[in-house]
């Protein structure tokens, strides 16, 4: 008698921990497939780390096959769904078409970079969701200084040393905190670069920085970048982005070759291509998360709207925290669909929220403790290190080196501009020459805009 297949679309932080529950309660007994893009889950609230040159990329990636060994890994991309026939159809690394049979689905594809319809955006901003704009970031902020020192232009000057980041939430807040103490070490202690002042910009319509947070997590936050020297502006956004710099909602001009486009997230354009019920474009499930009218499908994390039965007739917000918890969650209600254990309704309280920004300082609340300074700076990094599935070690080993040793800021020209576009509904991929183009994207132009953010559990 073959095993029940549970197909999971996704290896974000619902997708990976559907994966590892599932696998330890099934105990062979079913087979897994993991449908994804990359052979790696991204530990992603440590990508402004990566960006600021404080981690190397590998330190947040954990190997999928060597961290879920009774998973069987799939890598490509969903095209299609068949709810009908149970197919999920993928395109795979290298242009093969592949058709996978499922008797449960978990759809946990994820989020992409949230878009809005302000002119020049897409073709000069980039976003922050996945490993190569982060490394596109890193690279483009180290050119832009050296190409600011090398210049006999005061104008110029300034305008390559002033990066722009909008969005003030989670991701933003880290960009701009870390991307301050970046440019600043680049800068210190060089003579031929006396006299630059690298000028970080944080852009948000809100009225505070992390208008989504307790306000003194936001005060902190708030205190913090100022003291650092960045330039924060609160109810104010970009109504036009150009090659030279961004038109401001207020009416002023910011000369900038560096655009960061942090303003949030929207769920996998795959969720609403299944043709069910949407809220905002998220599935909609029920507290078990399956899909009402199909109980052989399952979804959570950012592309599923889930009921808050802490706060009825909401929904639980796209975080980490919650895609994380969702994913355990998922995999009990599988076991038990299979007649294996009870079915669980999801219910969770947050247990708080930590903001790293940069060297030791962080806002932290852990269970509704607000900290700030170095102890904020501990409990933020204590979180990240247990939380992560892997790497725990050399991530720790990293932040040491950081503390003692001068950052390398070199340029290593692994990504360019045009293989980051900022409409993509995939992030984790860098695009290569002969794809075809995508909305938004500009192959083969050197875009002088820059770059991006993330969506953080706490």
């Amino acid at each position: 008698m073959s095993r029940p297949r549970t197909v999971i679309v996704g290896a974000g932080f619902a997708g990976y921990r559907t994966a590892q529950t599932l696998s330890r309660l099934a105990k062979g007994r079913a087979e897994i497939i993991l449908l994804n893009p990359t052979d790696y889950f991204l530990y992603l609230p440590l990508l402004p780390q990566v960006a600021a040159g404080v981690l190397e990329p590998r330190r947040v990636t954990v190997s999928l096959s060597g961290t879920l060994p009774h998973v069987k890994l799939v890598l490509g991309e969903s095209d299609r769904i068949d709810l009908d026939a149970r197919q999920v159809h993928y395109t795979g690394p290298e242009g093969e078409g592949g058709t996978l049979d499922y008797d449960r689905l978990v759809l946990a594809a994820g989020s992409v970079n949230k878009l809005l319809p302000i002119p020049g955006v897409a073709e000069h901003a980039h976003g922050f969701r996945g490993l190569p704009e982060a490394l596109y970031l890193r690279d483009h902020v180290t050119r832009q200084v050296e190409l600011a020192a090398a210049t006999d232009d005061p104008e110029e000057c300034a305008s390559r040393c002033t990066f722009v980041v909008v969005g003030a939430g989670y991701t933003g807040t880290e960009v701009a905190a870390h991307g301050q103490l970046f440019t600043d070490a680049q800068v210190a202690r060089r003579p031929m670069r006396t006299g630059m002042r690298p000028r970080w910009m944080l852009l948000d319509i809100a009225d505070r920085v992390l208008p989504e947070l307790d306000e003194r997590l936001s005060r902190t936050a708030d205190t913090v970048l100022r003291e650092r020297g960045v330039d924060v502006r609160t109810g104010t956004s970009v109504k036009e982005a150009t090659h030279d710099g961004v038109l401001l909602t207020d009416g002023g001009f910011v000369d900038t070759r560096t655009l960061v486009w942090c303003v949030g997230v929207r769920p996998d354009p795959l969720a609403e291509s299944l043709g069910l019920p949407m809220e905002r474009g998220r599935l909609l499930v029920d507290p078990y998360l399956q899909v009402p009218g199909r109980p052989e499908v399952f979804a959570c994390g950012d592309a599923a709207a889930v009921p808050d039965l802490e706060k009825p007739g909401s929904y639980t917000p796209m975080t980490a925290q919650h895609a994380w918890r969702q994913g355990k969650v998922c995999a009990y209600n599988i076991a038990a669909s299979f007649g294996d254990g009870e079915r669980r309704a999801y219910r969770h309280k947050d247990m708080g929220f930590v903001v790293d920004l940069g060297g030791v300082k962080a806002a932290a609340n852990p269970l509704g403790v607000n900290l700030s300074g170095v102890a904020a700076g501990a409990v933020t990094r204590g979180y990240h290190l247990a939380a992560m599935p892997g790497n725990r070690v050399r991530v720790a080993a990293d932040w040491l080196l950081d503390a003692v040793l001068p950052r390398q800021a070199v340029q290593l020209g692994l990504v360019r501009s045009w293989s980051v576009p900022l409409d993509t509904a995939s992030p984790e991929l860098a695009r290569v020459p002969g794809e075809p183009e995508q909305p938004g994207g500009e192959p083969g132009r050197n875009q002088p805009g820059g770059e991006p953010g993330r969506n953080q559990p706490g």
